[in-house]
């Protein structure tokens, strides 16, 4: 059974926060508070219950949406931080012992190291690729934020991954991969090199580069834009990428390829979303549709390097990592060429055999990264805190907050959940928070498809992206971009991209007065 979205009863009444309903609802104060009483009682009554199906003929009730509360305004509940004098997504948990500081900031420290090719003087810092994309964790998310992306085809990605893989059912051999590697470039394209002429390629013609370890390419976009008409004939222009290859370094990659461009997210809050409940979790799934409401969330089960079995995966684009370490682990082994216990293979694959001669930064136990110094990027990603609202109680933005609710934006972007006690973190555990997302695979049709399957994730199916801080990602480095890809420059432009299981509500979002639309986008860019 899929729960109706809906804040507890109990966080009514928590604190010394009054509630009430939204100004376009109910106007006299008075009349709010017996509003939010009533709306408690309801919610107590009804329980899990709460979407009934004679509710459901009618999707603009007021008790379709819960009452505003005060906690909303932190989404990382008592973790939150403050995003003034500075705006940034690096800033440690506002709860976090300060006895724990000093390593989270050694962390910050390694995860803003840059690499060096081996062997070098110091032992501490290198083994970079041969091949990688970065030679930083925060290069891709600077300063906790998204990745850039070109805006044009003059620029090659710098940051922003290609992945790739072949089609058919995964191989008994690549099932801990999760997908079909391409035999000679693997599953991610790696566009740097170790490589002295990769280094010099601004000051030389491409074509004439000499490469001892060749980058597998220089990855282009070429956007191809068309413009979408409102039935008000209000009118948006709507792009996507085109992926061009070049100076292909280890042959032709084969027409029979899948590609998926990837933005690197934003990474604040994942050491709160490491503890929610599973069953939590699966709660909101529906893999079958049973309540026929189109909705069909659904788990990824993927592969777990620790347990060395299946797992059910929460983290990346489409759900591909069970456990935070196993993303900043497989992230240092594919995108800086930095090996760990967790992720011990460098991405080059046995067809490259230059790349897998060079030297590396190995130490006693045959990695590069100690666990000690795994666990203290890990721990710094895992206190990264969300950021509080911005004008939560402005009219537009309490409008916005309900047409979200009406519309039925909260089927997928669930915002409430509360995480579990942690006897290692404790300042992270039984927090109420609000991520805006069921972190679970839903399909969202051809448009936004990449036809690459990921594990038990389809090539239509995504996670849903959380929302938490989305208003904040141009001011805090610049890039806003979103989607898996980048192609939506705002919130609306990520809306319109939206089908198979949201095309009903982004239907209803269309059919919208552009004031409500506006009011709507408003109230996701203050999350």
């Amino acid at each position: 059974m899929k729960l109706q979205a809906v804040i507890p009863p109990q966080l009514l009444l928590a604190a010394n926060t009054k509630p009430f309903m939204t100004k376009s609802v109910i106007q006299k104060p008075s009349f709010a508070r017996f509003s939010a009483i009533l709306s408690s009682a309801i919610l107590l009554l009804t329980g899990c219950d709460a979407s009934t199906p004679s509710e459901q003929t009618n999707p603009y009730s007021s008790v379709n949406f819960p009452v505003y509360i005060a906690a909303e305004n932190n989404p990382g509940g008592d973790t939150t931080v403050s995003i003034k004098p500075f705006a940034s997504f690096e800033l440690p948990s506002a709860n976090m012992d300060r006895r724990l500081r000093p390593d989270f900031h050694a962390g910050k420290a390694l995860a803003n190291q840059p690499w060096v090719k081996a062997p070098t003087i110091t032992t501490a810092r290198d083994g970079l690729g041969p091949i990688y994309n970065a030679r930083t964790c925060l290069m891709c998310h600077i300063k906790g934020g998204k990745g850039f992306i070109p805006a044009d085809a003059n620029t090659a990605l710098m940051g922003t991954l290609v992945r790739l893989s072949k089609p058919g059912k995964v191989t008994a051999g690549n099932v801990k991969a999760g997908v079909n590697p391409h035999p000679v470039y693997g599953d991610q394209i790696q566009g740097q090199s170790i490589s002295l002429a990769h280094q010099l390629r601004h000051s030389q013609k491409p074509d004439t580069l000499k490469h001892d370890v060749a980058p597998e390419a220089y990855t282009y976009l070429n956007w191809v834009e068309h413009t979408f008409t409102y039935p008000d004939s209000y009118q948006v222009n709507l792009r996507k990428p085109e992926l061009e290859f070049r100076n292909l370094g280890y042959g032709a990659i084969g027409e029979n390829t899948l590609f998926s461009l990837r933005v690197a997210p934003a990474i604040a809050g994942m050491g709160l979303i490491e503890l929610i409940a599973q069953k939590d979790i699966n709660a909101l799934s529906d893999a079958n549709d049973a309540n026929q409401d189109g909705i069909s969330g659904r788990v990824n089960w993927v592969w777990d390097n620790k347990l060395q079995a299946t797992a059910p995966g929460r983290f990346g684009l489409k759900s591909n990592k069970a456990t935070l370490d196993m993303t900043v682990a497989g992230a240092f082994a594919n995108d800086v060429g930095i090996t760990s216990s967790l992720s011990p293979s460098q991405p080059c694959t046995k067809k490259q055999v230059t790349c897998l001669s060079q030297p590396n930064g190995n130490d006693k136990n045959e990695v590069e990264l100690s666990d000690e110094l795994l666990e203290l990027v890990v721990n710094f990603n895992r206190n990264l805190a969300p950021v509080n609202r911005r004008n939560p109680n402005n009219d537009i933005v309490m409008q916005g907050r309900e047409i979200f609710y009406q519309t039925g934006c909260q089927q997928c972007h669930n915002p409430q959940f509360k995480t579990l006690p942690s006897t290692l973190n404790p300042h992270l555990g039984e927090q109420i928070i609000w991520p805006y997302s069921d972190f679970l695979l839903h399909d969202l049709g051809p448009d936004l498809a990449d036809n690459r399957p990921d594990f038990q994730a389809t090539g239509s199916e995504w996670r849903t992206a959380p929302l938490w801080g989305v208003g904040m990602l141009e001011a805090v480095n610049g890039s806003g971009v979103l989607l898996h890809d980048g192609r939506a420059r705002t919130i609306e432009e990520a809306i319109l991209w939206h089908g198979g299981e949201a095309l009903s509500v982004k239907n209803k979002f269309v059919h919208l007065p552009k004031q409500k639309r506006d009011a709507l986008v408003k109230f996701v860019n203050s999350l």
